[in-house]
């Protein structure tokens, strides 16, 4: 039986390659050490898990959620809006709960897209804006991230016929995978132009909460005009160490945040309602963990960039994610790089191009193992490569 067209569309897994040789490694006995997943090794707190238990032994919560998510949830929500970002939502029109950011994200394309339609997606991003354009019978237009440009896009060099066609715009600050920030001006350079051509705006913001050094991030929804554009897509998978859980959220504008929820309808049954009590106590209680995350982060992000500097990179720090962006050596692509550290130091990185065409010529890091590991990763990066140099 022949594959689906959409299907056929959606491009084979990079890492599936590198994923064969760390499983040859591993039989060999090699000892590998992952860089490779933004996946948090810190604990969920105590007092979230702790609800989770509780609201488990309630029968009630075993049977059938709302597909939009408990209106105490989505009031958790609203009520984070405020008092993070002075953000005034309604939790009964303009949030609407998801499996985790992802789901909404690859799902918001199925609402407005129909086949031809332009989707405005940033590379290198994180791979679901496309991908879930391309299942939906879009076409991405493709936005290049470039470092001269602060890894922001440029909106100015958008044509006019592609802008006018396009449905959706995807954005993502703090930014995956080049950890790059944004300050409130851009948001309202996109407000404008969205305006302009009828566009709708999707800000993944899934790393808002993952900042350093005095930045803290802005919402989009914060911008004037922005809930007349567009949504903001939100998650407590980083900020709370709660990946497994599947837990998130959008919200802003009421018709966008109504279309999400009717196809969602459709398609899933919600979240276990246990999990979304245990969401509200993260939301609402103690924020000591998260402060705790974010100084093991940035620890850890000086552990990798003063070690890679040291080994003749020239990489500054970055103030969102837990992510260090940078650049392959001269005469390595992204993939080659990655599996050279692979073969030669047990090592594994995410090769930039996984992440789109732009990406080539770089590799991430994650920062979601044990400074332990990190320097001993270091370590085997200097024995395997030397002082390298770059022009």
């Amino acid at each position: 039986m022949e594959l689906s067209q959409r299907l056929q569309k959606i491009p084979p897994y990079l890492f599936a390659r590198i994923e064969k040789k760390i499983e040859e490694a591993r039989e060999r006995g090699v000892d590998i050490i992952s860089l490779g997943i933004g996946d948090p090794d810190l604990p969920t707190p105590s007092h979230v898990i702790d609800k989770l238990a509780e609201q488990a032994r309630n029968p009630e919560n075993h049977r059938y959620p709302t597909s939009v998510g408990l209106l105490s949830f989505r009031k958790a929500v609203a009520n984070w809006y405020r008092e993070r970002y002075g953000v005034d939502l309604d939790p009964h029109r303009e949030v609407v709960t998801l499996i985790g950011s992802k789901e909404g994200i690859a799902h918001i394309s199925f609402c407005y897209v129909n086949p031809g339609d332009i989707n405005l997606v940033p590379d290198p991003g994180y791979p679901v804006y496309g991908l879930g354009t391309l299942l939906s019978g879009g076409e991405p237009y493709i936005m290049p991230l470039k470092e001269e440009n602060g890894y922001l896009p440029d909106l100015t060099s958008i044509p006019t016929d592609v802008a006018k066609r396009a449905k959706l715009m995807f954005l993502n600050y703090p930014n995956n995978p080049t950890g790059a920030v944004v300050q409130s001006k851009f948001f309202q350079e996109v407000v404008e132009f969205a305006k302009t051509y009828d566009i709708i705006v999707c800000h993944d913001a899934a790393y808002c909460e993952i900042t350093f050094d005095g930045y803290r991030a802005p919402s989009f929804l914060a911008t004037p005009g922005a809930k007349e554009v567009g949504i903001e897509f939100n998650s407590l998978s980083k900020p709370y160490n709660m990946t497994g859980w599947r837990l998130g959220w959008a919200c802003g504008r009421a018709d966008v945040i109504e279309a999400l929820g009717r196809l969602k309808s459709n398609l899933d049954s919600g979240v276990f309602q246990a999990i979304q009590y245990a969401g509200i106590a993260a939301l609402t209680g103690p924020q000591d963990s998260l402060e705790e995350a974010r100084r093991v982060y940035r620890s850890r992000r000086d552990l990798v960039v003063e070690g890679l500097n040291s080994l003749g990179w020239r990489l500054t720090k970055p103030l969102g994610t837990f992510y260090v962006w940078a650049p392959v050596p001269p005469g390595y692509t992204s993939e080659s790089f990655a599996e050279t550290l692979l073969d030669k130091a047990g090592v594994i990185v995410t090769p930039g191009n996984g992440y789109g065409h732009y990406g080539e010529g770089y590799f991430r890091i994650a920062l979601t193992i044990s400074e332990e590991r990190i320097k001993e990763a270091l370590e085997r990066i200097r024995r395997a490569l030397g002082r390298v140099k770059f022009s």
